[in-house]
């Protein structure tokens, strides 16, 4: 590698020509002045206990006591307070996850029971240690497919979470894959390397899936398994793992799972902790099947990825240590039932809902989007996420009571 040097005037006027700008300058155009900073403006140096109380004082300006009817990929779900006082203790809670079978037994045993309840909930042979997030699961799988199959040809599905479509968009851009999106999935597959759905789907809407005649790769919500059949005819299973303990955080950090079928285990990206005994006849884990970039030549490896989100792999872990099968399946019913709930509330006050089968999010048909949701969110509720001008995304979960729901209707 190449040491770093810092750019002339020369290089970066080359760098500016090659995509047809005349000045730094151009490309900020796209950001209006108004939102641009002319400097920090920074005030003058306080102490400790000054900033502390001006930290509070900025801190009271977010508004937290909403209602939240949120969904599409971040949802509001019980988190029991063990997990957030097991996973912030110092040995979990570092810089950089340890990996060393030396020192990291804990660590290390926690990414093998994370793997091992995926299996369990997903109906796979096989899952890695998380992924960043759902998004980046949805496109290393198809990467995966593409190694596998030796095709170049991938088929997505438009009802697939927008976010995740531009991160797909991304990575098949940067790997020379042809990337198809459809509506309805055609008759002949064979010549694609796998297809890609959500279900539920972004809308929340649950469909039959059938078996093409190629890889399948199908994003789940891991929530909506408590009570939903695992995709059996699916050979990759991806997903997010935010409603497993992890808060909403306005908006992050997440993390995202892949699991597979054992015969493409060699093929999955990312960590993998493995179980064996150690000269004493113990337990004893380490990582296994390291053909990630970190250990071999990178135009071998599998992935460029060489880390995991270990510490929300642990929250996720806790989560469904301490709520057991029965409480995670009822969870998933609790939020099933809520949500059937208000969509048969709201479909007395002529508001309809658009789809046939749901989980716990579904869309809602409205005069006005935007008056709707403004009306809802002076009365302390914020109903859903806009989908366009009159369509609403709504979602619930057992963090709704019934109380909530009533309000909500009154409020509309």
């Amino acid at each position: 590698m190449k040491n770093f040097l810092v750019h002339n005037d020369d290089v970066k006027h080359k760098m500016l020509e090659s995509i047809n700008m005349s000045s730094i300058e151009d490309l900020f155009k796209q950001i209006p002045q108004r939102a641009r900073m002319d400097n920090l403006e920074l005030g003058n140096a306080l102490s400790e206990m000054e900033v502390q109380k001006r930290i509070k004082s900025l801190a009271k300006k977010n508004k937290t006591d909403y209602i939240s009817f949120l969904g599409g990929g971040t949802y509001n779900k019980f988190i029991p307070a063990c997990i957030s006082q097991v996973a912030n203790r110092f040995e979990f809670l570092t810089a950089y996850t340890p990996y060393q079978p030396e020192i990291s037994q804990g660590t290390l045993q926690v990414m093998y029971e994370f793997q091992t309840m995926i299996c369990r909930i997903t109906g796979m042979d096989i899952s890695n240690a998380t992924m960043y997030d759902a998004a980046s699961a949805c496109a290393e799988a198809i990467l995966m497919a593409v190694r596998i199959s030796k095709k170049n040809k991938v088929l997505v599905s438009n009802k697939l979470n927008p976010e995740y479509i531009d991160v797909i968009k991304t990575y098949c851009h940067s790997n020379e894959i042809e990337l198809n999106l459809f509506e309805k999935l055609p008759a002949e597959t064979s010549d694609y390397a796998c297809v890609l759905v959500q279900n539920p789907d972004f809308y929340g809407e649950i469909t039959e899936i059938s078996k093409p005649d190629c890889l399948l790769a199908v994003c789940v919500d891991i929530s909506s398994l408590g009570i939903l059949e695992p995709p059996a005819q699916a050979d990759i299973v991806v997903g997010d793992i935010q409603t497993l303990g992890i808060p909403m955080n306005f908006g992050g950090p997440h993390a995202g799972f892949i699991a597979c079928r054992e015969r493409f285990m060699r093929q999955i990206p990312g960590r993998l902790a493995g179980r064996t005994v150690d000269a004493d006849g113990n337990p004893a884990y380490c990582l296994t099947i390291q053909t990630r970039e970190q250990h071999i030549k990178r135009e071998k490896a599998t992935s460029n990825i060489c880390s995991n989100q270990a510490l929300m792999g642990l929250c996720a872990t806790l989560y469904l240590t301490v709520t057991g099968e029965k409480g995670f399946r009822q969870a998933s019913y609790l939020s099933a039932k809520r949500a059937h709930d208000l969509s048969h509330k709201l479909a007395e006050k002529g508001i309809k809902t658009l789809n046939k089968q749901f989980y716990n999010e579904f869309v809602i048909e409205v005069d006005d989007s935007d008056k709707f949701l403004s009306k809802l969110k002076s009365n302390g509720i914020i109903g859903g996420l806009k989908i366009d001008k009159n369509k609403i995304l709504v979602a619930a979960t057992e963090m709704n009571t019934e109380e909530e729901i009533q309000d909500y209707i009154e409020a509309v």
